[in-house]
């Protein structure tokens, strides 16, 4: 059983903690680090998952951007780690759900991220066409959920 609660300030460095756990070395020189930078996440839909203990097993965050020249508002959920010894427990699963159905109740129109469409498929999200990453990203991992339609172009940083 996890507690999720919204990621607070005082949580940042544990969370970080994770994420160089879960994720190569350099994971912050990808280009979405590069959307992410001076910009703070939308806070009310970054998630902890503690478990019985208050011991940080799960964290996701979710990052504002807009999409192609009319700026379509989106959000990039990312990243999103569970604790090694806490996986295939469903966590991650939850802390998707739960920050999604968060990001629909905030008026969120749309959600990406880079990932593996075989895994997030099952959440409902499907390969973009004709929205593009900052390089080096590989299109095919460039994945999105909700109203899409008419929205193309590059992903650039939140600029309000």
């Amino acid at each position: 059983m996890f507690h999720l609660t919204r990621e607070d300030p005082a949580d940042r460095w544990e969370v970080e903690a994770l994420y160089d756990l879960c994720f190569a070395p350099g994971r912050e020189a990808l280009s979405s680090y590069r959307l992410r930078e001076g910009i703070p996440p939308v806070r009310d839909l970054c998630r902890v998952a503690r478990d019985a203990d208050g011991i940080l097993a799960g964290a996701v965050r979710f990052w504002p951007v807009h999409v192609g020249l009319r700026g379509a508002e989106a959000l990039l959920l990312g990243p999103i780690a569970v604790h090694p010894t806490r996986q295939g427990e469903g966590l991650g699963a939850e802390l998707m759900e739960d920050g999604l159905t968060r990001a629909r109740a905030a008026g969120w129109p749309r959600v990406m991220l880079i990932g593996d469409a075989p895994y997030y498929s099952r959440f409902g999200f499907t390969r973009l066409c004709g929205v593009e990453m900052p390089p080096p990203t590989n299109p095919d991992r460039v994945l999105g959920l909700g109203d899409w339609a008419g929205v193309t172009g590059t992903v650039s940083p939140w600029a309000h």
